[in-house]
């Protein structure tokens, strides 16, 4: 009988995977060997495969059992036939044997799992800016309420100069065994015990502090670097700031989520910088220098003689500074040409003027009121 894989395994993840990322993975390797959109005489075996690890590692009470047994703990009745693939009882097969290591005294036991060091929860902290913070960076202190080790019971729970006890429910093992008597063996069922939550030890005189939990809430200030060029939904990992890890494991991650106000006149595309521009005529059509705004101050900006509206110009250098790496993105100036709406009887004079230099008869038309509209409409 071919030996399984290990689920983790299959999947590519470690042991400590999170549920979505054991979802992520499947979802993956479910599009790669399913038969439909994999031809290869091996992918339906892989699909499979895939498919049971994801069965057992997506349900929370199948996980925990393959983690303490392994295949045995999921595996059921040992196959459809009841006999796993072992033609029987014959063979002097020590099914006892085999119970009492998987289910038994084998490994090691629920409360020292419990009581093994495990990472700390990550935090997130939503961070908002300014558009000029986001392309220069800054710096800013930022105020992290989070759970720390008690600083009165340095984290036992119990009240200085006592200490904890041996949990009288369970005499300090954390935990309850039955032992139970099947056809295959001795079957023993453990569960955590109630009174010490599976620790062994209880405190008789819990901390006043930290009402015997061992941690406390405390806001903690510090100071977070953002770094130039910096978009909006970027995330900045300070390693080590989130909560203490469980039983002196590791401290978890605090993640900055930046939010950048937008700007009043500025717009961002990738590294560039746009903005809208809006010139008379007179400048389109004959050119001009004019004063334009840039993050790093006001510079002179020279349109074109014939610029047409819509036409983008572009100052190099002028945009957001890239990443990681070098250098900086340009500022596009998107012109605008407007057309004057209150003329005076010498602009009307002189646009009549021109337009007929061009070749045109221009006849301006006269503001009229209600009445004379109606007038022509009909004619009176």
């Amino acid at each position: 009988m071919a030996t399984k894989r290990d689920y983790y395994e299959v999947l590519g993840l470690g042991r400590n995977a999170t549920p979505d990322e054991i979802k992520k993975a499947y979802r993956k390797l479910a599009m790669q060997y399913h038969p439909d959109r994999n031809s290869d005489h091996s992918a339906a075996d892989q699909f499979k495969e895939v498919k049971e690890a994801y069965e057992v590692l997506n349900e929370p009470e199948k996980r925990s059992r393959y983690d303490q047994f392994g295949h045995a703990g999921v595996d059921g009745a040992l196959g459809s036939s009841g006999m796993g693939g072992f033609e029987g009882f014959g063979g002097g097969f020590p099914f006892g044997d085999i119970f009492e290591t998987f289910f038994g005294g084998g490994g090691a036991s629920a409360s020292a799992r419990r009581r093994a060091p495990g990472r700390g929860t990550d935090l997130r902290y939503d961070l908002t800016i300014e558009f000029e913070d986001a392309v220069f960076g800054t710096e800013r202190e930022l105020e992290i309420p989070r759970m720390e080790v008690c600083h009165i019971c340095s984290g036992s729970g119990a009240e200085p100069g006592t200490q904890a006890v041996a949990c009288p429910k369970c005499n300090g093992t954390g935990e309850f065994r039955r032992v139970q008597q099947s056809i295959l063996g001795q079957f023993v069922n453990v569960t955590m015990c109630s009174n010490c939550k599976g620790e062994g030890k209880v405190n008789a005189n819990p901390c006043k502090n930290c009402h015997g939990q061992g941690r406390e809430k405390v806001v903690r200030r510090i100071k977070v670097g953002i770094p130039a060029g910096v978009d909006d939904n970027s995330q900045i990992r300070l390693t080590g700031e989130g909560e203490p890890g469980v039983n002196s494991g590791p401290r978890g991650n605090l993640y900055v989520v930046v939010e950048v106000k937008p700007h009043r006149y500025f717009r961002r595309e990738a590294n560039d910088i746009v903005i809208d521009l809006p010139v008379n005529i007179a400048q389109a059509a004959l050119g001009s220098e004019v004063e334009v705004p840039t993050v790093d101050g006001p510079t002179m900006l020279k349109i074109p003689a014939g610029t047409q509206s819509g036409r983008v110009l572009r100052l190099k250098g002028k945009g957001v500074p890239f990443l990681r790496d070098r250098g900086r993105g340009d500022q596009l100036i998107r012109i605008g040409v407007t057309i004057p709406t209150n003329l005076t009887d010498k602009q009307k004079k002189l646009m009549k003027e021109l337009g007929e230099t061009f070749g045109q008869d221009v006849t301006p038309q006269e503001n009229k009121g209600f009445f004379d509209k109606v007038k022509d409409a009909f004619g009176v």
